[in-house]
């Protein structure tokens, strides 16, 4: 069974005689479902019956189901409630508008309203420059989507995006300070995305695109940053491509190998594959074979869209084709931004000693952690149960931290391999090891770190 995870938490309130065994039965038939009991609180005592408050991991919606009838099964126990604490979270939203400034009397309003503003309106009518200096613009973030490919869960609309963009401008603000919101568009057409981007953009101070699929997020992202004076950052290419160049740089440091003599497979070819293989080579690589849907892309393929068609000219320079298992064999590195499930223990033997496997599809990785783990050196996932998490917020709150301090609006390479060698480096050599090859997504050192390299890379 997979392990128990707190995106899957419940609380159960059951009602139970006061028995002095009564906790141990519940505990007991807790573990014996295979959940993690992680609290069990009193919440009301009587002489001879007591209630309380049983909160465990679960491994899916179909456990907790099951841990629920495991509890009702205790002789005497009778289940009141069971309250999902994922969804509890998410009651009424995760984000809120705060005023930063007092308005307890007459004096404050006249000065934060009417008519005070006024006079702010006009110098901003006068000089549109200071809107940076006086308004919200200087540290605010549009989180944008049109919900067209949502984390795992693929093309499911602006509403159900919604609790993930509001997740995105929480982590915006708790790790960089960074005010983002959510801006969830109810249309799949790039032309209408671009110019209700365009339109709203005085607002903000820069735009993060998120989970826009491919290949119209290209598009989008190219001709919004053509427009705009703002940064234009789509953290699902860019905000991927630094965490897995800061982890692979750590990950080489590891088994003492060099990114120009060592030769990568990437297993998918969407934005996420494209911008981490566009990264790569900027960093040094120079043997990298991907892999889409139809196997290894090579020159002369037809029907190459022009960004599978840029991997095409740029990598697999030997002309290797077939399927992901037929160009594995031999390989140093494995990157998988593609699904779940696709190699085995067995195909990670064939690859070269000292392998690294990052397997990065969400919430299940191509290949099983610990079969992995048997033959490669280094491995790492997306996910939060195993070490070595890559995780997208080790940049992008940095990220626009530095670019809006630095009032900067030009997303280079060189400003991307910046942000992905202050991740790197954050992990002191004395820590670096296979199972630490990323710092801690709480690490409070990595933002400030990364925005500071950033408003260095941006002003050179």
């Amino acid at each position: 069974m997979a392990t128990p995870s707190p995106g899957y938490s419940i609380t159960a309130r059951v009602e139970a005689p006061a028995s002095p065994h009564i906790t141990t039965a519940l505990t007991t038939a807790i573990g014996a479902a295979g959940g993690a009991l992680t609290a069990l609180d009193v919440a009301e005592s009587r002489a001879d019956r007591i209630v309380v408050d049983v909160t465990c991991d679960a491994v899916d919606a179909g456990h907790a189901a099951a841990l629920e009838k495991a509890l009702g099964a205790v002789e005497g126990v009778v289940v009141r409630k069971v309250s999902d604490r994922t969804f509890l979270l998410h009651l009424g939203g995760k984000l809120q508008v705060v005023p930063k400034v007092p308005l307890k009397h007459r004096d404050d309003l006249s000065r934060a309203y009417t008519p005070g503003v006024a006079r702010v309106c006009q110098a901003i009518a006068e000089n549109p420059a200071d809107a940076r200096r006086l308004t919200i613009k200087r540290n605010t973030v549009a989180v944008v989507t049109d919900g067209s490919a949502v984390l795992g869960l693929g093309n499911i609309g602006p509403a159900a995006a919604l609790p993930v963009m509001e997740g995105k401008a929480a982590l915006f603000q708790q790790f960089a300070g960074v005010d983002a919101w959510p801006v969830c568009l109810d249309t799949q057409d790039t032309d209408a995305i671009v110019e209700i981007v365009r339109a709203i953009a005085p607002v903000y101070g820069g735009v993060n695109l998120e989970d826009i699929a491919a290949p119209r997020c290209f598009e989008i992202e190219r001709r919004l940053r053509e427009l705009l004076d703002i940064p234009v950052f789509h953290d699902d290419q860019h905000g991927t491509a630094i965490v897995v160049l800061a982890a692979l740089t750590n990950a080489l440091r590891v088994v003492g190998k060099r990114i120009e003599d060592v030769r990568i497979v990437v297993s998918g070819v969407g934005a996420a594959g494209h911008a981490v293989i566009r990264l790569l080579a900027a960093q040094g690589a120079r043997e990298i074979v991907a892999c889409g849907r139809s196997g290894a892309v090579h020159s002369g393929q037809d029907g190459l869209d022009e960004y599978r068609g840029w991997i095409a000219a740029h990598t697999n320079l030997q002309g290797e084709t077939g399927g992901l298992t037929d160009v594995l064999p031999g390989a140093d590195v494995f990157i998988g931004v593609s699904g779940p499930g696709l190699l085995t223990g067995d195909d990670i033997a064939t690859m070269a000693g000292d392998a690294i496997v990052f397997a990065l599809a969400n919430p299940d990785p191509e290949v099983d952690p610990a079969a992995a783990g048997e033959h490669a050196a280094v491995v790492a996932t997306g996910r939060s149960d195993y070490p070595n998490q890559i995780n997208n917020v080790l940049a992008f709150p940095g990220f626009f931290r530095g670019m809006l301090d630095a009032g900067a609006h030009e997303i280079t390479e060189a400003v991307m391999l910046a942000a992905a060698d202050a991740i790197a480096t954050t992990v002191a050599p004395g820590e670096l090891n296979a199972t630490y090859i990323v710092p801690s997504v709480f690490d409070p050192a990595v933002a400030p770190a990364v925005a500071a390299a950033v408003r260095q890379a941006v002003t050179h």
